[in-house]
């Protein structure tokens, strides 16, 4: 896949992570691990991937672990160089070294339209990714890269995926024309009743976006949305109403580890991805459904 030209973007991080609670009362839940990697980790390989170089991560007050994650740490690097952990300490080294990463402070929880927000000055006048560090998202090729591929000009990107219509209430659901992976978005709600979703199944938009660089003005704009939040939803459907919204029909899957199923199952996922666990994990699964347990 050719590298996007787009060489910003953000990871909005600043949620409480209450789905989570207690792990998360002082862990960053952006900070639990899926295996030998935190959560956003996976977002920032993901990026990088992609062809991103400058990388913002909006945190909230008692989340400097995670720069404290991404910095070099020395005394962990000279143990494990001593000890001759080489591939441990390969690993350490990488964790920061790929991109440039940057830090904002969102300083009360508004939303994730005013998380992005708080983005505007470092990103510019300049089309940008947002990546939500609680979908995970894995596929033959960079997810964020794929919606990349089809940014134009003046129009925003947004990842979709089909649920049941009986979930649609869950997500914000896109109308308009699928065709060959690409929909024209012509209207989006966020968490629609049952009664208002047509279509079965129904597109859900998901956590990977990329954005124009007038989406800052459109965000300035809005009113409160729901929870009295800044809804980056409610500046997408202003941008659908435009006809400048684009929903693509990714190739992959996403994990919504913000919950609990969906981090277990993003945890066992990636278990099963990697060469000298999998095979372990797959005859232990077996294991575990051949025998007597509830």
């Amino acid at each position: 896949m050719t590298r996007s030209p787009i060489t910003r973007a953000m990871i909005p991080a600043a949620g409480a992570g209450t789905r989570l609670l207690p792990a998360t009362k002082v862990v960053p839940k952006e900070l639990m691990p899926l295996i030998d990697r935190p959560v956003i980790q996976w977002a920032v390989e993901e990026a990088v991937a992609s062809g991103v170089e400058d990388l913002l991560i909006v945190t909230s007050r008692g989340k400097s672990l995670m720069a404290d994650h991404f910095d070099r740490n020395f005394e962990l690097e000279h143990l494990l160089e001593s000890r001759g952990k080489t591939r441990e300490l390969e690993a350490v080294r990488a964790v920061g070294e790929a991109v440039r990463l940057y830090y904002t402070r969102q300083a009360e929880p508004l939303g994730i339209g005013h998380a992005v927000l708080q983005g505007a000055s470092h990103i510019g006048r300049q089309p940008f990714g947002v990546l939500l560090p609680d979908d995970v998202m894995t596929g033959p090729s960079p997810v964020w890269g794929q919606l990349a591929a089809h940014y134009r000009p003046g129009v925003c990107v947004v990842a979709a995926m089909p649920v049941p219509r009986a979930e649609a209430s869950r997500y914000g659901i896109a109308t308009g024309t699928m065709k060959g992976g690409v929909m024209e978005v012509e209207h989006l709600v966020e968490k629609p009743p049952l009664k208002d979703v047509a279509s079965d199944p129904a597109w859900a938009l998901l956590g990977r976006y990329v954005l124009d660089e007038g989406i800052f003005d459109v965000l300035r704009d809005l009113p409160p949305g729901a929870g009295g939040e800044i809804q980056l939803t409610d500046a997408l459907a202003v941008r659908a109403g435009e006809g400048r919204l684009l929903a693509v029909a990714f190739d992959g899957v996403r994990y919504d580890v913000g919950d609990k199923l969906g981090y277990i199952k993003a945890v066992v996922a990636a278990a099963l991805a990697e060469p000298d666990l999998g095979p372990a994990v797959s005859r232990y699964l077996r294991e575990l459904r051949e025998s007597d347990l509830p």
